[in-house]
């Protein structure tokens, strides 16, 4: 009986053939995929609707197919001889693994969704290490941290060098632990059950990673390898992110029907792993059909990504990108959009791959080459800033100079700070609030605190952060951010709040989370806990991540006001300088008052001045009344 394989439900558009990942004669078993389609905006694979195996192929690489193409014809008699091998033959000639020390992965731990780059390994292949030990040291944007052991071991090998850029579950070092063994098949197991010593092809897949398609950037394991649970197989990137894919379960790595460069999304099959210990159903699979993904791999992938690679070629006029750049679609796709020559961009990540910030950091060079008049820009017709070029001073002519390096963090921060300043029409509102209540407040529960012992202090901050939240609360356009294309506003239904804290490395604002929930001594030891982390450099790329207000206070250094810059995506952020007694009039006569000066800088796109002046006239009244608070 034959089966005529139809392409399923993939919307209205036409679709290319850029793969057929089997060939006539191939044993397939129901959801194998049999090939890879590319349409404008994703690529994917085609499943087998049913077991069978393959008389006839209707397509060719290069075709169009859309939902209900006819694309192959299966012989479904063809896979009853399957379970006719004896069990125990195949048990038999599998020989029982010997017992060894277990080799296993170390991958990065949580550390947020941002990349950061290595700037120490503190180890050495061969050390032996323990549990906690610091292994490396890693730099983001904001703040710089160690990864510790997750167990002890002695460091088999180190997959990262200094400079390389690693992510959550980026695999970096392998240990070998003394003590474990792979489990052993006993010979008498063959003899007593012949069923139960055999091997199962088992497939992997892509988790779930989303709906979107996702680049193979480097494949981790090779065929033959044993692999364990959760080990990582391969990495993929996507626009917005690098990840790891894990194993599912354990085995020995039989086939890979993925290539560096491919696109895959949640679903594809990208590998064939060898189980031991499975049902005898699968036993004879070795034989007839397992070895047909391996020898079709190589074939048909690399003609398809020439075949892409030539027509972008074609299209675009440059020489071939893999020749002298090692990029990944994405980032190919992105440098054909900008018109960015890839054989001019320095690439950064590991093996010298070039990144996304790559690409974005020699558009901002070539753009401040234009800005500065060093480059005329082709058909200029006076748009841009058209800004003079930085002067050129030899300082060393006037007297002694001594030229200090900025931190990373400076640097960093520095050019998102001119991006702010330069794109964000900026408005400061100027304000005081009467503060003496609360302080005379904030002065009597110290002392309870400091009476019953609970290690921590009630500093003004607190009060301003219980003030500010519940002012978000009351307008929520101040707890919003500008969508991407500038039509929408993005309002926020939490409330967490940012917080400068001043460090010897620069300024780094780790994020308070909802605190609209929580009390005045939560706060007080939660901020207390991330200022001492910040200031000894180790907070996380996820513990300044998820802002929606920023707060920075200069008060306990002086100052009367000033104009801080707002912390893009936010549309706002609170300045507080130091506080100062003044005489204020209470309507009979002049009062010694506890006055707070606020500086509200915010978004004029998205905040009117009307608006402004009600956020800081509101704070101001919630700060003078903590009473209100509760209301």
């Amino acid at each position: 009986m034959t089966i005529e394989i139809n392409v399923p439900d993939i919307g209205a558009d036409e679709v290319e053939v850029t793969e057929i990942l089997v060939k006539v004669g191939d044993r397939v078993e129901e959801e194998q995929s049999l090939i890879s389609v590319e349409g404008d905006k994703a690529s994917m694979e085609v499943p087998a609707s049913a077991a069978g195996v393959v008389k006839e192929i209707k397509v060719a690489v290069g075709d169009k197919v859309a939902t209900g193409s006819l694309i192959m014809v299966f012989d479904a008699e063809g896979a009853a001889p399957a379970a006719e091998a004896p069990a125990a033959e195949q048990a038999a000639e599998t020989p029982a693994p010997a017992a060894a020390a277990s080799v296993q992965a170390v991958a990065v731990p949580d550390i947020g969704d941002d990349e950061v780059d290595v700037t120490e390994l503190l180890v050495k292949v061969g050390d032996v290490v323990t549990e906690e030990q610091p292994l490396i040291t890693v730099e983001g944007d904001k703040a710089s941290m160690e990864v510790p052991a997750p167990f002890a071991g002695t460091i088999k090998s180190i997959s990262i060098n200094v400079g390389d850029k690693v992510s959550t579950g980026t695999v970096i070092m392998e240990f070998e632990v003394a003590g474990s063994a792979p489990a052993a098949q006993p010979a008498a197991a063959v003899e007593a059950a012949p069923v139960a010593g055999g091997t199962a092809t088992k497939v992997v897949a892509v988790p779930d990673i989303g709906g979107d398609a996702v680049d193979v950037t480097e494949i981790l394991v090779a065929v033959g390898d044993r692999v364990s649970d959760e080990q990582p197989l391969i990495t993929v990137e996507g626009d917005k992110a690098s990840m790891e894919v894990p194993a599912p379960f354990a085995g020995v790595v039989k086939a890979i029907r993925i290539q560096v460069g491919d696109k895959v999304s949640t679903g594809t099959e990208i590998m064939e792993f060898e189980v031991e210990g499975a049902a005898p159903a699968a036993a004879p699979a070795p034989a007839p059909a397992a070895q047909a993904p391996v020898e079709r791999k190589p074939a048909p992938s690399a003609p398809a990504d020439s075949g892409q690679v030539a027509s972008v070629e074609a299209s675009t006029g440059f020489i071939e990108n893999s020749a002298y750049a090692y990029a990944t679609p994405v980032i190919r796709r992105m440098a054909r959009e900008l018109g960015v020559d890839l054989s001019k961009v320095k690439g950064t990540g590991r093996k010298t791959r070039i990144l996304k910030e790559d690409v974005n950091s020699y558009v901002k060079a070539a753009l401040a080459q234009v800005q500065s008049g060093a480059v005329a820009p082709a058909g200029k017709q006076g748009g841009g800033l058209d800004l003079l070029p930085w002067p050129k001073v030899d300082f060393s002519k006037f007297g002694e100079v001594e030229l200090q390096p900025l931190s990373r963090i400076k640097k960093l921060s520095g050019a998102n700070l001119a991006r702010n300043w330069a794109m964000i029409p900026h408005v400061t509102q100027f304000d005081e609030a009467d503060i003496t209540d609360v302080e005379a407040f904030r002065k009597e529960q110290n002392a309870v605190v400091a009476k019953q012992d609970l290690g921590f202090k009630i500093t003004p901050l607190v009060f301003i952060l219980k003030a500010v939240a519940k002012t978000l609360a009351d307008l929520p356009q101040f707890n919003s951010s500008l969508s991407e294309d500038g039509e929408s506003v993005v309002l926020k239904k939490y409330i967490h709040i940012g917080v400068a804290v001043d460090t010897p490395n620069g300024l780094v604002v780790p994020v308070v989370r909802d605190v609209n929930k929580k009390g005045i001594y939560e706060l007080s030891e939660e901020l207390m806990a991330i200022s001492k982390k910040a200031r000894a450099g180790k907070l996380t790329a996820s513990d300044m991540q998820g802002g929606c207000f920023t707060i920075s206070s200069l008060g306990g250094i002086g100052g009367t006001a000033f104009t801080p810059i707002v912390n893009a995506p936010e549309v706002a952020i609170l300045g507080v300088s130091k506080s100062e007694m003044k005489p204020k009039w209470n309507g009979k006569e002049f009062a010694p008052r506890l006055m707070l000066p606020l500086s509200l800088s915010y978004d004029h796109r998205v905040i009117d001045g009307a608006d402004g002046a009600r956020f800081s006239s509101t704070l101001a009244g919630y700060l003078s009344d903590i009473r209100k608070l509760v209301l």
